[in-house]
């Protein structure tokens, strides 16, 4: 392709784009294909010889975009939003075109200086303290942009524990560096990303899960405790990572408590995970969420969540650079150049080297949309999940689980777990509209988040509309057991149950060992449907095989259901009786 050719191709790869966003509402949010579809439509091998540009497209619309998620769509609600934008699609387009690896400073001078000019004006908007920002008089701190948060947390987690090591090898300098790795632990709630379990996974560090309070809130004191125990076992803690709007239901930490008691300790590192919400605190009046911010060590937001800058790009900032690239430094001669000392060289802030011109979009989005513009679309959001919030408690069928600060709310039906399974999975195979499970306070809730840009008032009611259908279908075609004790369902297949789950379906054995893991809830869970290995058609079979006796004791479950099949007796005279999984 010469480029005569890619002017033309690349004009019409812009209105290809622009028809497709402005025709996504037309369409399914989520795709009706089975796994393995694209296999029998590609060819095994790659051509031998040039395709025609035409025939390409073809296929784009007729075998991928088939198999597409439309994560921008106006009723996609799974998940926190996939920023996207026009000015940021622009800046990605010219970052590829430019095409240099900004490594260093030498690499390309201009890569690296916008990027620490871009954190700098983001992190004043945040409200981060002074010691985080480049050009504050004094400080030592400054920001890196990543490719995700699960990256942020890691490399915190990688300075952390080098950090500890250096301490434990003062009176112990002959000891090789791995021999610490045994004593060192890190924290986190239960309501973490579970981004910081796999962190802990790769640095070989223990990873000690703490229970949150009844607001799924990480305290001080639950804290203090777990160090003090582990403290009197012999064991070193060097890491606590919190979270500003955790995943799973939008709960905040509190770094007030949390602050002071990794400050007690020598080498114990906070960090600080906005991933999400912290694009928020660009609004003065969310600000006192991040209250206790000036404990931390580092703090990650993602502008890819929730500032219209498309994936990907997740800022990072630490209070000592120092101390960050110290852990990652690998200088070999044919890196250096003869302005090292005097710029920064962004190959010391990450895993990989090689390195993007990530900061332009992030730039042309700041610039096109200004703050004022950035506030006014997060508000907006805000405001509609309120308003998503009232609609949900105005059913008495429904319950709000989570207190919605932002754009996300849990919501369930007042019933049994299989009943809000079957809700979701019917929801989501219908391709009418998309979210995802997750588990908060002990229950299986529905998490329903704001993304769309444009989003409005009829979006929301378009989304409540078609859920409170599938809810009344759902509870009117489920029949009533003959006995208050045992709940029967109809035959679920395993074909049956693939297309249902939409997302996945797994075996019995595989949903009990998930269910019973203390794995963290990350929000982003698939929809697990158990399902027989073999098809039957024997109901008490497979109500003997998931509760063991065929019959439910008086427990949480049974009391959760007579308090539901009391609330809903006078608007539905079949109520449920599924015991589906």
């Amino acid at each position: 392709m010469d480029v005569e050719e890619f002017r033309v191709r690349g004009k019409e790869m812009v209105d290809y784009i622009c028809a497709y966003l402005s025709t996504l509402d037309s369409k399914r949010v989520t795709p009706n294909v089975e796994p393995g579809y694209l296999r029998g439509l590609l060819p095994s091998e790659a051509p031998e010889e040039p395709e025609e540009w035409d025939n390409i497209m073809e296929d784009v619309d007729t075998k991928i975009m088939p198999g597409v998620t439309h994560w921008q769509h106006s009723r996609f609600h799974a998940y926190f939003p996939s920023g996207n934008s026009f000015p940021s699609i622009l800046g990605d387009m010219l970052s590829d075109a430019i095409g240099c690896i900004g490594f260093s400073w030498a690499a390309s001078p201009a890569c690296t200086e916008l990027e620490t000019i871009v954190m700098d004006w983001f992190g004043k908007a945040i409200g981060l303290p002074k010691e985080f920002i480049t050009n504050s008089p004094g400080s030592r701190g400054s920001g890196v942009i990543q490719s995700s948060a699960s990256e942020c947390v890691l490399v915190s987690m990688l300075a952390a524990r080098n950090q500890a090591i250096k301490y434990l090898k003062h009176n112990n300098p002959h000891l090789d560096d791995s021999a610490f790795l045994p004593k060192l632990v890190a924290y986190c709630s239960r309501e973490s990303h579970s981004c910081v379990e796999k962190a802990a996974m790769i640095l070989l560090v223990k990873l000690r899960i703490l229970e949150p309070d009844e607001n799924c809130t990480l305290r001080g004191e639950t804290l203090k405790r777990a160090i003090a125990e582990d403290e009197a076992r012999g064991l070193v803690p060097f890491f606590v990572s919190t979270t500003l709007g955790s995943t799973a239901c939008c709960s905040f930490d509190n770094l007030e408590e949390i602050g002071p008691v990794c400050r007690a300790q020598p080498c114990t590192w906070l960090h600080v995970d906005g991933a999400y919400a912290g694009n928020a605190f660009i609004c003065p009046e969310l600000k006192p969420l991040m209250a206790g911010i000036e404990y931390a060590d580092s703090f990650n937001t993602n502008p890819n969540k929730w500032l219209l800058v498309n994936f990907d790009c997740s800022c990072l900032w630490v209070r000592c650079r120092i101390t960050l690239t110290s852990a990652l430094v690998v200088d070999p001669l044919y890196l250096q150049h003869a302005n090292s000392g005097e710029a920064i060289d962004y190959r010391h802030w990450g895993i990989p080297l090689s390195r993007r011109f990530r900061s332009l979009k992030l730039w042309f989005v700041l610039r096109k949309y200004g703050i004022s513009g950035l506030q006014k679309y997060i508000r907006n959001h805000i405001r509609l999940a309120k308003y998503f919030e009232s609609l949900v408690r105005k059913d008495s069928r429904f319950e709000v689980v989570n207190d919605v600060k932002l754009g996300l709310v849990c919501f369930r039906l007042l019933g049994p777990e299989a009943v809000n399974r079957n809700l979701l999975a019917a929801i989501n195979a219908s391709g009418k509209l998309h979210m995802i499970p997750s588990m908060v306070k002990g229950k299986y809730i529905i998490r329903f988040c704001v993304v769309n840009e444009h989003a409005t008032e009829a979006h929301i009611e378009d989304a409540w509309n078609i859920i409170n259908e599938h809810a009344t279908e759902l509870l009117e075609s489920l029949e009533k057991p003959s006995s208050p004790e045992v709940f029967i369902r109809p035959p679920l297949t395993r074909s049956k149950s693939r297309r249902f789950s939409f997302t996945r379906s797994v075996s019995k054995e595989i949903y009990r060992r998930s269910m019973s893991k203390s794995s963290l809830y990350d929000g982003a869970t698939p929809i697990l449907i158990p399902d027989e290995e073999t098809d039957s058609s024997n109901n008490e079979d497979i109500l003997n095989e998931i509760i063991g006796n065929g019959h439910i004791e008086e427990d949480v479950f049974t009391k959760e259901f007579n308090d539901f099949n009391i609330k809903n007796s006078q608007k539905h005279k079949r109520i449920i009786s599924s015991a589906e999984h």
